[in-house]
């Protein structure tokens, strides 16, 4: 078991778990080129993948969504697509050809090929190898799926851990917790926010993700405490898997 994180931030968002031989991405935020750029830094080929994860609807999750017609293309697959009921409603919106069988793409071009399917927070399913577990966290007026893969837990975007999230991470050995600043936001953890709940949670290891240009890697990686460090693009680390 693994994640790679192929970058977060305001330009993008976009990170690979990998458990056996699933693979499996949360969020698209970047176009084809970057993408496939990243994920080959990982070792994994674009018709590896198996499943997009989305958090939520917002532009730096989800606007590298139309170049996953090069992904369904190659694999000859329809992308599954997973989410909650009020993001896949914003794609289907937003992105009618990826699902409508009746926009047909012009003689020549292509689509996207996706499946959207829905999914309720405190309810597991399973991707291929991998049990997946999405619970909701605040984002400030709105709220974000987080998701748990065993030993992994992804949050971003995230401006509280409530208890119920804190329920579903119990046991995690690996979190990628969102911080966006060294000050207080209205819908985004602080770094020292962040700090506190990565400690409730008590994970062996916590990457702290989706942080600003405004905070110096080197400087913040000096001052954390043991067990906690910024992640960065290119970020792979890998997980002794055991049960859960």
């Amino acid at each position: 078991m693994r994640f790679a994180s192929l970058g977060s931030g305001s330009e993008g968002n976009a990170l690979i778990v990998q458990v056996a031989g699933t693979v499996v991405m949360m969020d698209c935020g970047f176009g084809l080129a970057a993408t496939e750029h990243k994920l080959a830094r990982a070792g994994i080929a674009p018709q590896d993948l198996d499943a997009v994860l989305v958090t939520h609807e917002h532009a730096d999750h989800i606007h590298g969504i139309d170049d996953l017609r090069a992904f369904s293309l190659r694999s000859g697959q329809r992308m599954p697509m997973y989410g909650d009921q009020q993001t896949l409603a914003v794609l289907r919106e937003r992105f009618p050809y990826i699902v409508e069988e009746h926009l047909k793409p012009v003689a020549g071009t292509s689509r996207p090929e996706g499946q959207m399917i829905p999914v309720t927070s405190g309810v597991a399913f399973r991707i291929g190898d991998t049990d997946v577990l999405p619970f909701t966290v605040p984002h400030g007026r709105t709220s974000v799926l987080a998701y748990r893969f065993g030993d992994i837990g992804y949050v971003t975007d995230a401006k509280t851990i409530p208890e119920s999230a804190r329920l579903a991470l119990a046991g995690v050995r690996v979190l990628v917790l969102n911080a966006l600043l060294r000050d207080a936001h209205p819908t985004h953890l602080s770094i020292a926010e962040a700090i506190s709940a990565a400690r409730e949670i008590g994970a062996e290891r916590t990457f702290l993700t989706h942080l600003t240009h405004h905070t110096s890697h080197a400087e913040l990686a000096a001052e954390l405490p043991s067990g906690i460090s910024p992640a960065y693009d290119g970020l792979i680390v890998t997980v002794d898997p055991s049960s859960w």
